[in-house]
């Protein structure tokens, strides 16, 4: 009996692990539409973690009449080859153009899988500098995280880099215009404008829902000006580097509000010789105290802003 106990015991652990091994899964891909021909996946707004495979970042998916397009190719070479098999869930069309909307990993580091599969890949050359020198980094950063999800990937570069501010592309008689004005939560960063459907992808140029990051490579002015494209733009629907899919005025409030008065405060701080500690503590947060993650991470915004705008 303590046998068949014992083995009951073994088996019932055999299945547990079995189960909890499958929850731990990727997470499910999936791409909704927000026009005609025009798609989204809204990720996670956590952190980057094994479960939702370092794609806590929204995607874009454009169908043309020969082929799709793809707004950013995710954090690895895994799990490209599940946002591949999503895009197949809505259209037959190929995978035949990539643009990658700035430097974090979720937004290119599954470059090497849609390379392979001969597409286009395409990014603004201020993002060259940036991937080359962090590329290496967010692999390093990812493989803890991802662990055997990582396996494959590698640093991919875009194959064809954008030079102007504002570039047009036909795509099969779908316009798709790439905005830059100089980056802002890095340097590459690009929206993707779709002005027959009006919706804007952003990239990091909009973060809703959850407060926006700042980094070593941000410049909050660059930002603005982005954020400034987007509002000359006047997309009716807005599809954000992060959060849901939402409406100008939401990002207005969620991220230009926010990038206006970090430089507005912060400026005035520096102007009158405020100290960094003084400035940082006195910044008032209250209208953006509605975003996830807004009392972890506003203080270290509103030290980044000062420092950067102590150089300027």
């Amino acid at each position: 009996m303590d046998l068949e106990l014992a083995r009951a015991r073994q088996l019932l652990t055999i299945c547990l692990a079995s189960t909890l091994a499958w929850s731990a899964q990727a997470v499910e891909i999936v791409f909704h539409p927000v026009a005609p021909g025009v798609y989204a996946y809204v990720g996670d707004l956590e952190g980057r973690t094994y479960e939702n495979e370092a794609l806590n970042a929204n995607l874009g998916l454009v169908v043309t009449p020969s082929g799709a397009l793809l707004i950013d190719s995710g954090a690895s070479f895994q799990g490209a080859k599940q946002i591949a098999e999503a895009a197949r869930k809505v259209t037959t069309q190929p995978i035949q153009w990539v643009i990658n909307t700035g430097g974090q990993d979720h937004r290119w580091q599954g470059n090497g899988y849609f390379k392979a599969q001969g597409a286009e890949i395409m990014a603004h050359a201020n993002a060259e500098a940036d991937m080359q020198s962090r590329g290496p980094e967010q692999l390093k950063a990812n493989a803890p995280v991802l662990k055997e999800k990582l396996d494959g990937t590698e640093v991919v570069l875009p194959t064809r880099w954008l030079k102007d501010a504002d570039t047009l592309l036909d795509l099969d008689g779908v316009a798709v215009q790439v905005v830059h004005r100089g980056g802002g939560h890095t340097p590459g960063d690009s929206m993707v404008w779709l002005p027959q459907s009006g919706v804007a992808f952003t990239g990091d140029v909009v973060y809703v829902d959850r407060i926006l990051g700042l980094h070593p490579v941000s410049k909050t002015r660059n930002w603005v000006q982005s954020f400034e494209a987007l509002e000359a733009l006047k997309p009716r629907v807005v599809v954000p580097g992060h959060g849901n899919v939402t409406t100008l005025a939401q990002a207005q409030k969620d991220t230009g509000a926010l990038l206006m008065a970090l430089r507005a405060h912060m400026g005035k701080a520096v102007e009158e010789g405020t100290d960094l500690a003084t400035a940082v503590k006195t910044f008032e947060a209250t209208p953006f105290k509605h975003l996830k993650h807004a009392d972890v991470w506003l203080p270290q915004l509103a030290n980044r802003t000062y420092l950067e705008m102590e150089l300027e």
